[in-house]
This record gives structure tokens, C-alpha cells and sequence, in this order.
């Protein structure tokens, strides 16, 4: 064990830290740890029969504070999502060696079923309310205000070109893999073309802004043993287009087996959304955009070529393999959404 893996054992979690939380004596077991430069450390804690989560954040203490005022302004909205539990010293978290914990409520439950149509339902309609509740969000003053106003075309042009590149580095290694990559580049030419045109007409000025959690996914949607939504790990939440919220969702949602690109799927849960949160033509353009682009392949073979040298090339072929089973049914998918979309808002796109 090294040095940094000692500091975060159970042993001296248990003897160093739970006592700032008054939870001396209780059992610990770690779920969870990254030793990256966003490091991170959850646990399980066990205090006479009433669990508990204490996690090991990355982020600073203003960026923390805007964490914890996004968990009250939900929470007191009726979401259903963490509360930090007061430390010793009163504050909602403890210091302990240069780092900050935070602890609260361990959450019992099943995290988000994919192929549970019942479980997407509440899910997509769990995320209209938070976003609906939230547009008028007003982080507390000490904290530090996380937005984001990246244009989508800018990013999709700078994954466009990257792909021009991947294309052209394939054209002189003539390895297996570029070989591979030149076949099926066609399809996801037209895919990220696909993705940059339509970007280059959204308006960013009317995308819908809210406050949105930008991870997700089902590993953090936990439906309980009362069949209801609880969103965890906001690390991330930050001030954004809703747009970019749903597209992340409907992006891992989408790329599965059973869920295959499935344009109707995705229409009747845009439609749950916007039940509670309605969505406008900029805002459809932004999910659109987003869809079209093929990520796998692009990410892939940046990364492959960047590291031609040292990469492991059989795992990134048959990556590469996996990633373009599905190129026919996302390119069905984007010209169906693309009319279902001009049909809607009465307008070509």
C-alpha cells in the first residue's frame, strides 16, 4: 500500500476522520476510490444500524459551498437528493490533512434500470423537475459560481477536424486499425458533418438554462424501496443549458443494446420531460447536434493515434470494432429525429 492509499485505508478513515462527524466506533468499508488528479474516496459507514456516505471530494471550498447550496435550493424543491450532515465544529464538511469530507444519508435502493421502462419514466420526468425548479437558481455568496457557455459548434467543428486528422494519419500508418477506421470512416463522416451543420444554426442566446447535474446516468439515479428518484453525485452540477443535461442522459442511454438508437423511445421521453419543463426549437437543434456526433470512433482513434507508439493496438481495434456496430442505426436515428424535430416546431432545420 502507498503512502497516498495508507491515508485513505478504512483503519485510519475510522480513527481520523468519522470522529470530526461524531461517528466514533463506527464500521467503515470503502466502495470506492481514484487515485487520479481528481482524486476521489467514497465509504460506507456503519453507526449502530444507521448507514451513512462519507465522501472524499476533490473540489475546493468555494466550489463545494455552490455544491451545497444546489443540494438545499433542490432539496427544499422537493427533489430528492443528498443533505451534508453537519460536522463538530457545525460547518457541512470536515478538514482533515488538506482535504475535505463530506458525509451524508446513505441512500438504499437500486440504481436506474435501463431496460426498466417504469425506472426511464420517473428518471426523465425526475430531470424536467429539477430543471424547471431551478432556473431561477441563486448559489450562496461565498461560494464560487460554476456556469458554462461553451458553444456546441465550436466543440463539434474542433471533434470535426480532429477526425480529419485521425483520417489522414490512418491514410499513412496503413496499420490494421487504419485500415479499419478508413472503411467505416464514410458513415461517421456523415455523422459529424451532420453534428457541426446543424450546431452552426443554434441560437445560444435561446437555449434554456437551468441548473443541471451534466452526469446523468444510472449509476447515479437511485430509484429506493419507495419507487422513488434520489440523484446523487453532483460533482459536476453547474449552471448549464438544459440541453446539454438531457444529451448526456439520452447519449448513454441510447448507445445500449436494448435501447439501440430508438427514435421512438427517445420522442415519448423528450415528450415525459417536457411535461414538466418545455423545450424550444434551439433546444431540440442542441440534443440533435450533440446525438449525431460519433463519439466513440472519434475519441478512439484521437487517442489511438496520439499514443500510436505505446498503445495496446488489439484492445483499440476491437474497441474500434465495437464502436461502429451500430453507425446505421444512429444514422437512421439522426435523419428521423431531424424530421421528427422540423415537424414539430413547423420549421426546416
Amino acid at each position: 500500500m502507498t503512502k497516498s492509499d495508507s491515508i485513505f485505508s478504512e483503519e485510519n478513515i475510522q480513527t481520523n476522520v468519522l470522529p470530526l462527524f461524531h461517528l466514533d466506533n463506527s464500521e467503515v468499508t470503502q466502495v470506492k476510490f481514484k487515485n487520479t488528479i481528481k482524486q476521489r474516496a467514497v465509504y460506507k459507514i456503519n453507526n449502530s444500524g444507521k448507514y451513512y456516505c462519507l465522501k472524499k471530494v476533490y473540489f475546493n471550498k468555494e466550489e463545494l459551498l455552490f455544491i451545497y447550496s444546489a443540494l438545499e435550493w433542490l432539496y427544499r424543491c422537493n427533489i430528492l437528493v443528498p443533505k451534508f450532515l453537519p460536522s463538530k465544529n457545525g460547518l457541512r464538511y470536515a478538514e482533515y490533512n488538506d482535504m475535505l469530507f463530506i458525509l451524508t444519508y446513505w441512500v438504499d435502493g437500486e440504481k436506474c434500470d435501463y431496460d426498466n421502462l417504469n425506472h426511464v419514466i420517473k428518471s426523465i420526468d425526475n430531470l424536467g423537475k429539477m430543471h424547471r425548479v431551478s432556473k431561477d437558481f441563486i448559489p450562496i455568496s461565498e461560494s464560487k459560481l460554476l456556469e458554462n457557455h461553451d458553444s456546441l459548434y465550436k466543440s463539434m467543428t474542433k471533434h470535426f477536424f480532429n477526425l480529419l486528422e485521425s483520417y489522414n494519419q490512418a491514410q499513412y500508418y496503413k496499420d490494421k486499425y487504419s485500415e479499419f477506421f478508413l472503411d467505416n470512416f464514410e458513415k461517421n463522416l456523415f455523422l459529424a458533418k451532420s453534428s457541426m451543420n446543424i450546431s452552426s444554426s443554434i441560437n445560444n442566446l435561446n437555449l434554456t438554462r437551468s441548473l443541471c447535474h451534466l452526469d446523468y446516468v444510472n449509476k447515479n439515479i437511485i430509484i429506493d424501496n419507495n419507487n422513488k428518484v434520489n440523484v446523487i453525485d453532483f460533482d459536476k452540477c453547474r449552471l448549464d443549458f438544459v440541453a446539454h443535461d438531457l444529451s448526456y442522459f439520452f447519449r448513454r442511454f441510447l448507445k445500449r443494446n436494448g435501447t439501440n438508437w430508438n427514435l421512438e423511445f427517445t420522442i415519448n421521453l423528450l415528450n415525459t420531460y417536457e411535461k414538466q419543463n418545455s423545450l424550444n426549437i434551439d433546444d431540440y437543434k442542441y440534443i440533435l447536434s450533440y446525438l449525431s456526433f460519433p463519439q466513440k470512433y472519434w475519441k478512439l482513434s484521437k487517442d489511438y493515434y496520439n499514443n500510436i507508439k505505446r498503445c495496446n493496438k488489439y484492445s483499440f481495434f476491437n474497441l474500434l470494432k465495437a464502436s461502429v456496430k451500430r453507425d446505421d442505426l444512429q444514422i437512421l436515428f439522426v435523419k428521423g429525429f431531424k424530421d421528427h424535430i422540423e415537424t414539430k416546431f413547423n420549421e426546416k432545420i
